[in-house]
């Protein structure tokens, strides 16, 4: 049975963009849910500026709090050296960088553009070489809002340019969910010609209604490192229109169906997936926790089971 690894990004990408504050408790116990689940990662928070993204201003006490489970990585984003170290002083077990491969996106995301991104990446690599591992992760990899579609050779020359410096994974994001299968198919058979010694991640948006989709194009052509967020929650500030992320529950319980192994456990995600929206204070756009596994069954209508026995009688 083919292995699929899931990293849950819901309590970093999924709340960054939520307007009411989450109570810092509230976060440490999502975490600590989660951890049971069968995560291989968890990305906890980012230690970015509080006057950025206000809702992750507690990062270093939901790090401080939380009650760290063997064999799950609990990974954190972080934008400069500054918040590397903050990073490394909150014991992350690895650092996820970011920057865009579009221009315009990198400019309005990070207010730099992809020259200095990277240089000022380059620093935190060097920095922390040996201590923890880097994955990078790729922004706008399949298109932006704003330039349309971004060139595939962009982005392998970019991850490139990462991998040479010896980081441990790269993260290809559809930040903006305008992939495509078809396109997902050509990506997917690049990067693993390229860059089969790392540890390849994609990172859908379900922006357009195609999130499965590309998972399901992903997963046939080799991947097997995927980013999801409970309830479909999140969407990228700086990219408009750029709705949530894939449901972490959704794409799980799609490929169980088929036979994978994502060694996940429905039956405790689910619970913790139908807190969410009380948690927010909203509805969310995953579907499982609404509807249930395909497996649930119903009672049978006390009316069709009179019908029934009038047919055999």
């Amino acid at each position: 049975m083919t292995r699929i690894w899931f990293n849950e990004v819901v309590t970093r990408d999924g709340f960054q963009s939520e307007g009411r504050f989450i109570p810092t408790e509230a976060k440490v116990s999502l975490v600590d849910a989660l951890a049971h689940c069968g995560y291989a990662k968890i990305e906890v928070t980012s230690f970015t500026s509080p006057h950025a993204i206000p809702m992750l201003r507690d990062a270093q006490e939901v790090m401080a709090r939380i009650r760290r489970v063997p064999g799950v990585e609990y990974t954190v984003l972080v934008p400069n050296m500054r918040g590397a170290e903050r990073a490394l002083d909150s014991s992350a077990d690895e650092l996820n960088l970011v920057m865009s491969i579009s221009e315009t996106h990198n400019l309005a995301n990070l207010r730099m553009s992809r020259d200095r991104s990277f240089v000022a990446l380059t620093d935190v690599i060097r920095a922390v070489a040996g201590r923890v591992p880097i994955n990078v992760s790729l922004s706008t990899a399949f298109g932006c809002p704003m330039e349309g579609e971004v060139p595939q050779e962009e982005v392998l020359r970019w991850a490139g340019r990462f991998a040479a410096l010896g980081v441990r994974g790269i993260t290809i994001c559809d930040t903006t969910g305008m992939a495509h299968p078809g396109q997902v198919n050509r990506m997917v058979e690049a990067l693993q010609r390229r860059f089969s010694g790392f540890q390849l991640t994609l990172h859908f948006h379900d922006t357009r209604g195609m999130g499965l989709a590309n998972v399901l194009a992903a997963v046939q052509g080799g991947i097997r490192r995927f980013d999801g967020s409970l309830g479909g929650l999140g969407g990228c500030p700086y990219a408009p229109g750029a709705s949530g992320n894939i449901s972490s529950e959704d794409a799980i319980h799609m490929l169980g169906a088929m036979g994978y192994d994502t060694g996940l456990d429905l039956d405790k995600l689910l619970p913790i997936a139908r807190t969410l929206p009380q948690l927010v204070g909203h509805e969310v756009p995953g579907q499982l926790g609404k509807a249930g596994p395909i497996g649930r069954l119903h009672p049978v209508p006390a009316a069709v089971a009179d019908l029934r026995k009038g047919l055999a009688a």
